[in-house]
């Protein structure tokens, strides 16, 4: 027996392997002007660690903004696809565009998750699973909120309209907020404006001139949230204003434990990218499943009573 030859042998079969059992995935996001999805990228990044021992990649892919959103998660899809990618990982903001191309990609053999937006639309492509919170629930939750701490007029400010979560999100304000006695005004701001500080924060305080009967504003994103906190202030309505928030960052909680801010909705990204990316992965490779669907990681309420712990997550760049 030549015991070199058989050592040759045997590591040329592991290499084959290996690299036929080899899983690439691609994780899609929004877009790389948004915050927000450096917490997505903390989970990925630490996913991608797990996926990378198992001999996996993971291509972590951002629009450039939000201008031509579904054109471009299109563009990103095909780009997927095309770069023969196992599995995609991706929010679904925008059927119309992100469905037909989703559709496409599972024909060609790949397989996807949802996370972050999409669970009413995963069954359409057979997406293996949904990490994230119920938009619905999350924006009853806000509403009913706002009305149980005084508020009567609440406004519901969307960033980037016609976006499924986004849409969702204020439809649950509106039906939380109602069923608690409050009435709900939804302001849709044009999608250039997403990231715009002076400029959301200009309209959001034209709104509140034009309406003296607004005594809340619940922003979709924390970033918003510093924008309403402006126009609040600079109208001298921090007194009668309640201000309220999907997602979190330093300046929201520190407003909340400060006192100057009600509350923050956490769908907890962080999460959401990490699990999106490993289970996916995992799917690939080892053929697991979780038996619960969806996997929901929020919503949950923050404020003045747990500001604290959340303060400690947002340090570490994972809240």
């Amino acid at each position: 027996m030549n015991f070199a030859k058989t050592v040759a042998a045997a590591a040329t079969a592991t290499l084959m392997a290996s690299s036929a059992y080899a899983q690439d995935i691609a994780v899609i996001g929004g877009s790389a002007q948004d915050g927000f999805w450096n917490l997505i990228k903390k989970g990925v990044d630490d996913a991608t660690l797990v996926v990378e021992a198992n001999g996996g990649s993971v291509n972590y892919l951002l629009t450039q903004n939000y201008d031509n959103f579904g054109p471009d998660l299109v563009t990103l899809i095909e780009q997927a696809v095309a770069q023969g990618v196992d599995g995609i990982a991706i929010p679904n903001w925008l059927p119309e565009s992100e469905t037909p191309a989703l559709i496409a990609a599972r024909d060609a053999g790949v397989v996807i998750t949802s996370y972050n937006a999409g669970q009413s639309e995963m069954e359409k492509y057979d997406a293996l699973n949904y990490f994230g919170s119920d938009e619905y629930l999350a924006g009853v939750a806000g509403g009913k909120y706002m009305a149980e701490q005084g508020a009567t007029k609440i406004m519901c400010h969307i960033q980037t309209p016609g976006a499924l979560n986004l849409e969702t999100r204020c439809k649950g304000v509106n039906d939380g907020g109602t069923e608690a006695g409050a009435e709900v005004y939804i302001l849709r701001v044009p999608a250039n404006l997403d990231q715009d500080m002076v400029g959301t924060s200009e309209a959001m305080k034209a709104e509140m001139i034009a309406d003296d009967s607004i005594d809340a504003v619940i922003t979709l994103a924390a970033w918003a949230s510093d924008a309403a906190a402006s126009a609040i202030d600079q109208l001298g309505k921090g007194d009668s204003v309640k201000l309220g928030t999907f997602d979190m960052s330093a300046s929201v909680l520190e407003r909340i434990e400060a006192g100057t801010q009600s509350m923050a909705i956490d769908q907890q990204p962080y999460l959401q990218g990490f699990l999106a990316t490993s289970m996916l992965f995992a799917n690939l490779k080892f053929g697991t499943e979780l038996a619960t669907q969806p996997v929901l990681t929020g919503p949950a309420i923050v404020d003045a009573s747990n500001v604290a712990t959340a303060i400690e997550g947002v340090k570490l760049g994972a809240r």
